[in-house]
């Protein structure tokens, strides 16, 4: 794909930033997950997602995240810990109406609490919206 075409078609996956040969880490994986977002992030990164059992570090991580699946700040901080000290994490969840939907004023007190910044916010699929957040550069871990 030449670059002009490669800018034009950009995949969901490259505009939240997943790159070639990156380790994604998937958590929250159920049978409600857009299956063509994770196909897209296969495809950018060339590897397969890895599951809450892999026992590296990764370069990034795919949150699905419901309203019943516990508390969102505590399931960011657990993610911060798999990261990379530059990776991102991918927080998506469902959209106004679907089951599970999470509050936004939820999502942005969890994120600030988890010591993280939102850097972009998209449409992520018919049922999803997805939010990248990324740890601040100055943290030390």
């Amino acid at each position: 794909m030449s670059a002009t075409a490669d800018h034009a078609e950009t995949s969901l996956a490259v505009r939240l930033g997943f790159q070639p040969d990156q380790v994604v880490q998937e958590i929250g994986y159920d049978d409600d997950v857009d299956q063509e977002l994770r196909e897209s992030i296969e495809q950018a990164t060339g590897t397969e997602l890895v599951d809450e059992d892999y026992d590296d570090v990764a370069d990034a991580v795919l949150l699905w995240f419901r309203d019943e699946d516990g508390d969102l700040t505590d399931a960011l901080v657990d993610a911060i810990g798999f990261l990379e000290e530059d990776g991102h994490i991918v927080l998506l969840t469902p959209k106004t109406g679907r089951d599970g939907y999470v509050e936004p004023s939820d999502v942005n007190d969890a994120t600030q609490t988890a010591g993280l910044s939102q850097t972009k916010s998209i449409s992520a699929g018919k049922d999803w919206n997805g939010s990248k957040l990324s740890t601040p550069k100055s943290a030390k871990r």
